[in-house]
């Protein structure tokens, strides 16, 4: 099968290989769509050490169950749990379901977490190999495109309700125009934000955003930054700042601009440390949090949102064929990527 494999830093190549064997309790799906998360983004220049060559990343995808129990695609009768031929997406997250997080309800934070396409091959191929428990099956009719952004929604839902949580029709800053970026600030529209302001310092990205409707943009580097802001919501600040790019800068700035009282919430997986004027914070009351992947109910939560129409692909994204995955994360890198997210069509 055709697959896109991560060799090396800033090096993907597309290769050939062996179709992947289902083991028990797993099913095969052929990958219709499949995303670039910016998370690979930052394995592909080498900085990420969860992940290590040779790789078939991938998990943000959307495909079709060929193989399910101890059925194939094109023999007679059916799976057991009716999974053959349907049209699914699947949640990465693997956890063991023993330890106290898990039991706590947060796999996320399982101690032996692990991700599709980060600890075992992912979908950037044509056919990809998922634990049974993974699948969410979805409408026959659903756009794959549109479903392959399940995991991404269902990371920004979680933390965008959690930044929103104490801050009814809260005014909203959200740095990152990527994909994260949009999709927080389209849920925070969604669960009530009363304004939202999307800061980046891609002008296409953010002229893309200002394109979506129902968004405010600035760039930080443009000048009078800080007064934008307060010109958007007072002279406090905003309610919530939710930081998707992740670097010292961003996070420098979330806690100056953030109101007293206000939530920053940090899911901008950036840089690994950045000082911070932690006195400043106690004294404010400023709420620091982090968030990382989602639980089960924020993915079918996503996944509902996407079936709904209440979220969608349209104006943001971009579809190209699975071969030209090389030169998509040269794009991705070198910013000369305009849209929020570039799907894949293996």
């Amino acid at each position: 099968m055709k697959t896109l494999v991560w060799t090396g830093v800033e090096t993907m190549e597309v290769r050939e290989t062996a179709a992947p064997a289902r083991k028990p309790g797993e099913v095969l799906v052929r990958v219709e769509a499949v995303g670039i998360c910016g998370s690979e983004i930052e394995g592909y220049l080498g900085h990420n050490s969860l992940r290590v060559p040779p790789l078939v990343m991938g998990h943000e995808f959307c495909g079709t169950v060929t193989e399910a129990g101890d059925e194939r695609s094109g023999e007679a009768g059916a799976s057991a749990d009716g999974l053959l031929g349907r049209r699914v997406v699947v949640n990465p997250l693997v956890s063991c379901g023993d330890c106290a997080s898990c039991r706590r309800g947060l796999p996320q934070l399982c101690a032996k977490r692990a991700l599709v396409g980060v600890h075992r091959p992912g979908a950037f191929g044509e056919l990809v190999a998922v634990p049974r428990s993974a699948v969410v099956p979805v409408a026959a009719d659903m756009d794959p495109f549109r479903a392959a952004l399940a995991e991404p929604l269902a990371c920004s839902l979680r933390a965008t309700r959690r930044a929103l949580e104490r801050h009814p029709l809260a005014g909203t800053l959200v740095f990152g125009a990527g994909g994260i970026g949009l999709l927080c600030a389209m849920t925070a529209k969604l669960l009530g934000a009363s304004r939202v302001l999307i800061a980046d310092t891609n002008e296409r990205r953010l002229a893309l955003a200002g394109s979506l409707g129902g968004f405010e943009t600035a760039n930080p580097q443009g000048g009078a930054f800080d007064e934008r802001v307060r010109a958007a919501f007072g002279e406090d600040g905003p309610d919530a700042v939710i930081d998707a790019a992740g670097f010292r800068p961003t996070r420098e700035a979330a806690l100056r601009l953030v109101r007293p009282g206000g939530t920053v919430m940090n899911i901008g997986l950036g840089v690994d440390e950045t000082p911070l004027p932690i006195n400043y914070a106690i004294r404010s009351e400023i709420e620091l949090l982090g968030s990382f992947c989602y639980s089960r109910q924020d993915f079918h939560d996503a996944v509902r949102l996407l079936a709904d129409g209440r979220i969608t692909e349209r104006g943001w994204t971009e579809i190209r064929p699975l071969e030209a995955g090389p030169d998509a994360f040269a794009d991705l890198v070198a910013g000369r990527v305009t849209v929020g997210k570039i799907v894949l069509r293996p």
